[in-house]
């Protein structure tokens, strides 16, 4: 007798790693990374490794890079993933009304809302005067990831079979001079402005332009989140590299962080890993 072919939605699964060091120079850890999956019930907060069928929902993974002085940059940061696990179930409440064309709006409004709160929380609070932070955000449903950015943290797609892309965009003059091809990679990093934001979260800014995208991914697609940290002391190449070096996803994170620690180490470093599988 006949088998039906497996359906791929049904079948589809995630692996991921992420983990996040201080570095060798700062006394904080201004960096956050959020994993987590949600369905119609419940959000549920993953760990730093994991593996699940994506029949169980849709996935979250952010990375947020925090500033500001004292310790409200740290604040930031976590402040910006604990509003983003509060606020994504609103995207698979319109995916099941089949409105995923909606879902860029969603990710949109969820920056506008951290936005809006970092600011407050600004205002009110003198300790926490100027604060801000980045968001990359990648939400992977069946056959789709979508992605909301503000600042210079980053996301890159390695296709099964393709070359590495960088998908978000370095909300900075550094940023838009390399996307004129004004700037070299190389001209990009040691630029003296390299690291002044013209976009993020909160820090004194009146509006917010997040840059919203989508790609279609399949079997063998791999994704890195990762702060700035990690590009400032590795070169796209090393990143491909490291993304391209073991069948095991679940170890790349914690090399990509470890190389970026002992290449630089003047910043935090973060990085998340994700496959489809």
């Amino acid at each position: 007798m006949a088998m039906a072919a497996p359906d791929d939605s049904t079948q589809a699964s995630l692996r991921w790693s992420a983990t996040t060091h201080v570095g060798r120079v700062r006394r904080n850890n201004e960096d956050s990374f959020l994993a987590l999956t949600y369905d119609a019930c419940e959000v549920r907060y993953l760990g730093k490794l994991g593996e699940a069928s994506q029949a169980e929902g849709d996935f979250v993974f952010a990375v947020s890079d925090g500033m500001g002085g004292a310790k409200s940059g740290e604040y930031a940061s976590r402040m910006v993933v604990e509003q983003v696990m509060r606020l994504m179930p609103r995207c698979y409440k319109m995916a099941a009304q089949g409105l995923d064309g909606g879902l860029g709006d969603v990710l949109e409004e969820i920056c506008h809302r951290v936005h809006a709160e970092i600011s407050r929380m600004g205002a009110v609070y003198n300790e926490c005067a100027g604060m801000g932070a980045t968001l990359s955000l990648a939400c992977i449903t069946p056959g789709f990831m979508h992605f909301v950015h503000v600042g210079d943290s980053r996301i890159y797609y390695l296709p099964a079979g393709g070359e590495l892309i960088q998908l978000t965009e370095d909300h900075s003059h550094v940023g838009w001079l390399r996307r004129q091809g004004k700037l070299n990679e190389r001209e990009a990093r040691v630029h003296p402005a390299r690291n002044r934001l013209d976009q993020a979260l909160g820090a004194g800014q009146q509006t917010v332009r997040p840059q919203i995208g989508s790609v279609r991914c399949q079997c063998g697609d791999r994704f890195l989140l990762c702060s700035d940290g990690v590009t400032d002391a590795l070169w796209d190449f090393r990143l491909e590299e490291h993304l391209r070096s073991s069948d095991d996803i679940q170890g790349i994170a914690f090399k990509v962080v470890e190389h970026a620690v002992a290449e630089s180490g003047r910043d935090n470093c973060t990085a998340l890993c994700i496959e489809v599988r």
